[in-house]
């Protein structure tokens, strides 16, 4: 009887999707235009970044457009395309989505990764608290690469058994895999979905400000692998030290069963040959964009080349290729949509001629802040959004427009404010309720969420006086 209150005063309330908080901003904004003055600056070719920016002083009022009905439910449709000129916006952005989650999920399918994996631990045996830095330096790679998220959740499978039987616990494989991902892509250098989207609408190439990035990746790598070894070591001298020893016989009963602790399959020339072209295209994506002038056209259509190759080499058939491209290309299919749907705020705020009065009003708040005070007062307006806003992307593609601007008017380079987004951005997902992935990685570890949050915590601050530091040396 007790469960069932229990469960029933739990589907009472249940925090709004992205997607449902982004369109009923969508629909604020829209209601904006009718109250908001409409206005613009004037605008004058900066040559560094080879944009038209806001010349600061010249904010003058304009005749207003306001947006209805109509309006919001085209919004969306907006964000990706204009249906009046048929002009991309965020279309090209969301196609890359799709090709390149097909393509993570064919070279996913072929068991590469895991029987990687599985070597390794195999040579480690007898060293096992080295798994864990290896591990999260594994993770770390696809969260700083291509932002390792939703992909995660087939790990906790493999990895917590074999932490178990290194005498570990349960919460260690969640802290390998949550905080190894999870600090990747608070530190992202290349990550299409939040370094470039962002840097895309802030007006700037990805690359600037990708040194920072790469100091606050690596400190804060080091940071996260020590705190769980550290963990993990005193929860093998000492299992009562564990945070979920009331679980240990249960926990060790669900994961292990008789088994050998985890998948070593055979690792195969075929999943060597994976691997390579697997690591070959992300160099490929790098060189493509930083010395061939590639964009999301070409980035997709080299995804797509490599889905194919891999599908061969692993001689996949044709239906089984297509059907697991497909179903890769589905993960990612809501991330696509609420690329789409958080463009249409912008989409929304432009048409109404409200942003550049926005951009004033903002402007005018923080115009007596120096440039140490602007940037860290950026980053905790990021960190509030991405609780309301955990998708990196939709984060993106709503805040950047909005808030690249205004480091031009604190002599701020744009690139600091990028790397603040998705600082804040990445430090808030380590512990983010509404973030499915970390709903999702505590319910397949058997951590409850408090449990969580009493590991995490310490490790949070330490992480945040570390983003503030390098943010701020970094202006």
């Amino acid at each position: 009887m007790s469960e069932e209150t229990s469960t029933a005063e739990e589907k009472k309330f249940q925090f709004p999707t992205a997607f449902t908080i982004l369109f009923g901003l969508i629909i604020l904004v829209a209601a904006a235009t009718w109250v908001v003055p409409a206005g613009e600056y004037n605008r004058e070719m900066n040559e560094s970044l080879g944009r038209e920016v806001p010349i600061p002083g010249t904010y003058h009022r304009v005749e207003g457009d306001q947006q209805g009905i109509a309006d919001v439910f085209l919004a969306p449709i907006r964000g990706l395309y204009d249906p009046d000129t048929n002009e991309a916006n965020a279309i090209d952005v969301a196609v890359f989505v799709l090709v390149i989650g097909g393509f993570l999920m064919v070279v996913t399918r072929t068991g590469a990764i895991d029987a990687g994996i599985g070597k390794v631990m195999t040579a480690l045996r007898g060293q096992e608290k080295w798994m864990i830095p290896i591990l999260m330096a594994f993770f770390a790679a696809g969260g700083t690469i291509y932002g390792m998220a939703e992909e995660s959740l087939a790990f906790y499978a493999l990895i917590i058994p074999v932490m178990l039987r290194a005498g570990y616990d349960s919460l260690t494989g969640v802290a390998v895999i949550m905080l190894g991902a999870g600090m990747g892509t608070l530190g992202s250098t290349i990550n299409p979905f939040a370094t470039v989207i962002a840097a895309n609408a802030a007006g700037i190439p990805f690359t600037e400000g990708i040194v920072a990035r790469f100091i606050i990746l690596i400190l804060g790598w080091l940071v996260c692998v020590a705190w769980v070894m550290r963990y993990a070591e005193g929860v093998k001298a000492d299992p009562i030290r564990s945070l979920v020893y009331d679980m240990k016989a249960d926990n060790e009963a669900h994961f292990l069963k008789g088994g050998t602790g985890g998948d070593t399959s055979e690792f195969t020339t075929t999943h060597k040959i994976v691997l390579v072209v697997f690591v070959a295209s992300f160099a490929l994506l790098i060189y493509g964009v930083s010395v061939l002038d590639w964009w999301m056209g070409e980035m997709s259509a080299m995804f797509l080349a490599a889905s194919i190759l891999v599908g061969v080499i692993a001689r996949m058939g044709e239906h089984e290729f297509v059907d697991t491209f497909i179903d890769g290309a589905k993960d990612l299919l809501g991330v696509a949509l609420i690329i789409g749907v958080a463009r249409g705020i912008v989409v929304v705020m432009d048409a109404g001629k409200i942003t550049d009065t926005i951009l004033y009003w903002s402007e005018q708040a923080v115009s007596g802040l120096g440039t140490i005070a602007f940037i860290n007062v950026m980053f905790w307006l990021e960190v509030a959004l991405s609780f309301f806003v955990p998708s990196s992307s939709g984060l993106a593609v709503l805040t950047m427009p909005i808030m690249a601007p205004l480091a031009d008017f604190s002599s701020v380079s744009r690139d600091a404010v990028v790397t603040a987004y998705q600082s804040a951005n990445g430090l808030v997902n380590l512990v983010n309720p509404t973030f499915a992935v970390v709903m999702g990685g505590l319910a397949i570890g058997r951590v409850s969420y408090d449990k969580w949050l009493r590991f995490t915590w310490p490790l949070l601050l330490i992480l945040t006086v570390l983003i503030m530091i390098v943010l701020s040396v970094s202006v």
